[in-house]
This record gives structure tokens, sequence and C-alpha cells, in this order.
């Protein structure tokens, strides 16, 4: 499961030469891992990885090249998602899907929900690539991307936890395009069948209580809360620290100030993409949007603004770390969005470290 002090060390094996994996991946990608990020800078091939195996959990040099399709981590993540393997299932999503140009979406999210059809064995992927990963094709890391700055990030979660995530990006409305994941694995699961079968919520107003239970791990504790005004989802907020923040196009709000510092109650500091309409604000006292300076450094790879589409916020005090799906645009407050909170002391550290500029 994604818990970030207990690591799952679990090989499924199909026979003696193959195996099957549907969580995520140490650095060398031959060893399960409960969370590992990727970010890979502009003009880099290999990119930086932090892991839940790695002590103190600092940033290493990627195993392999990214573009390689085994000997690193997301390449043995994703090998069933470019691959097929009949026991592992998966939904894709990307508002610039594979082999599909110039289609219009609101949504900005781009992941994968991989699941085993034999074990409780399951993992989410979300990640910054158009056009990646195309399914059961191979591995194709699009090379055009080395150019830009990206990031991946992987968690190993139960099953039952899969609806808790459909929910919320039921609520962003992303373009999936890509599902083989059988009814008979999801007959529990409200909010992903809706979420597959692209259904849209009827929003606003909305508003729902569930409690997932897990027989081992205890209550996950999905709440959304919704009026005309605000739109937000808190994920396996009893045993994880893992939180995911949905800003929903009804609502014309900015996911940054209105979305994430409300919920957080802390200042964030925002490494995004920016328009001259929104600005760093410190009008509330311990509440502030403070902006990362651009060009920053990611260990020893250089990472600017003009060529990093990535977007993410650490907060101040610590220790959250949120990867954010929109840009700090002011167009962003009329489409839907999505952040995914990790209160983790490792991952924080490692990007509070890029964010040590601010204007």
């Amino acid at each position: 499961m994604f818990a970030f002090f207990n690591v799952l060390a679990l090989f499924l094996f199909i026979n003696l030469l193959y195996s099957q994996t549907t969580n995520c991946q140490n650095r060398a990608g031959n060893a399960v891992a409960d969370w590992t990020i990727v970010y890979k800078a502009p003009g880099q091939a290999t990119g930086k990885i932090i892991e839940a195996t790695a002590a103190a959990g600092n940033w290493q040099d990627g195993a392999a090249l990214i573009a390689n399709d085994q000997g690193h981590s997301f390449a043995t993540a994703l090998q069933h998602v470019v691959r097929e393997n009949q026991n592992v299932k998966f939904l894709a999503y990307n508002n610039a899907p594979p082999g599909v140009p110039s289609i219009k979406t609101k949504s900005n999210s781009k992941g994968v929900i991989i699941l085993s059809t034999t074990t409780d064995s399951a993992a989410w992927i979300v990640h910054t690539v158009p056009g990646f990963p195309a399914a059961k094709t191979g591995y194709n890391w699009p090379l055009a991307e080395n150019a830009r700055g990206h990031l991946l990030i992987c968690l190993t979660i139960l099953e039952s936890q899969i609806n808790a995530i459909a929910a919320s990006l039921l609520l962003v409305q992303p373009l999936i395009h890509y599902n083989d994941i059988p009814k008979t694995e999801t007959a529990a699961m409200p909010y992903f069948n809706k979420l597959a079968e692209g259904k849209i919520p009827t929003l606003p107003p909305f508003t729902s209580r569930q409690t997932i239970q897990s027989s081992k791990y205890g209550e996950h504790e999905l709440i959304f809360h919704s009026s005309f005004r605000t739109v937000f989802s808190k994920l396996f907020h009893a045993i994880a620290p893992l939180r995911v923040y949905v800003e929903n196009y009804h609502d014309f709000l900015e996911i940054y100030k209105k979305v994430i510092v409300k919920a957080l109650k802390k200042t964030i500091k925002v490494w995004s993409r920016r328009d001259s309409k929104l600005k760093g604000d410190c009008r509330v006292s311990q509440r502030h949007i403070r902006l990362i300076k651009s060009p920053a450094v990611v260990v020893d790879h250089n990472t600017n603004l003009e060529a990093d589409i990535t977007n993410w916020a650490v907060s101040d005090p610590g220790n959250i770390f949120c990867h954010i799906d929109k840009p700090y645009f002011k167009n962003q407050t009329r489409e839907p969005a999505m952040a995914i909170c990790i209160d983790n002391i490792n991952i924080f550290t490692r990007f509070d470290a890029i964010a040590a500029q601010l204007e």
C-alpha cells in the first residue's frame, strides 16, 4: 500500500522467467517501492529520482536513460501498460493522448491506474508527459520531451483505494484514452465506473462523505464538500499523509490560493509558469503565495520556467509537497484542476531545497 515508512518487498511470479509488476519500483526497477518521484530537468535525458527505499531520501541520478525500456523505475512500473499481461489491467488518461493530435479538453491531468486481477496490488502514476505512455505498443518515451522539465510520481496503493482516487478524478474530467479493467474488478467501485464511462458529475451543489475500509490498514477517509464556491477532496486522510484537492470548473476558484492555501492553512512556495495577472500574495499572515525564482537547480541539473512544465509547491512551514496539474494562470479559475499533496519530510526537504530562492 501507499505508506511512507513501510516497504513492501513483494515479487509476483507468473513463471520462473516472467514477473508481474503492479507496484512502484525503486531506482533500478528491480524492487518494489511505496513511492517514487522522478524530476527530469529540461535538457536532461536521465533525471533525478527519490524513492521510499533510499536512505534519507536524497536525489539520485536515474539508473538509466528515461527513454530506455528497462533498467529504471518507471520502465518497470509501466511494463504491463506498454506490453500485454493477462493479469494486469489499467486505465490511462492524458489530455494529449498518444497518437491523437489537437484534442481540446479543460482537464490537464495525466496518469495511469494499474491493478492486478490476481492479487490486491495496484499503483497510481501521475505525470506531466504528453503522449505517454501508449498502451500495449512498447515503451515509448517521447524524445522531444527531453527538452522540457517533467515530473513522474508513482504511489503504491491498495485496490480498495482506487474508488477514492476515481472520485477525485471524476471532478476534473480527465480524457481517458485506454481502459481494460474488467467490471468484475470494479463492481464495488461506483466512482471508478462513472469515470470509466465518461460520466460528468452534476455540480454544484454536491456534498457526500464516504469512509473506505481496508481490513489490513484501517480506514481511509474521502471527503467531498461542495457549495457554489468550493469543491475539494481529501484522500487517505486517516492513515497516509496524502491528500487530493480538486477545484471543479463550476467554482471559478484559483486552486493555489483558494483551495490549497485554504486547505493547508499555510504559506506555499510555488514553482510554476505564471502569467502577468497572478502574483505572489502576502496579504494574509502565514497564508501567503511565494513564487520560486527561475532558474533553479535540482542538485546539479538546471531548470527554468521557460522549459520546465511542472507545477508544484511546498508548504512553509513544512512538510508538505504538492503536485498541481494546472499552471499559476488566471484562466485556470474557469477550468477543473487537481492538486496531490503529500506530507512527507524526505519529499518536502528535496523540493524545498529547489525552492531556496524566492521572488
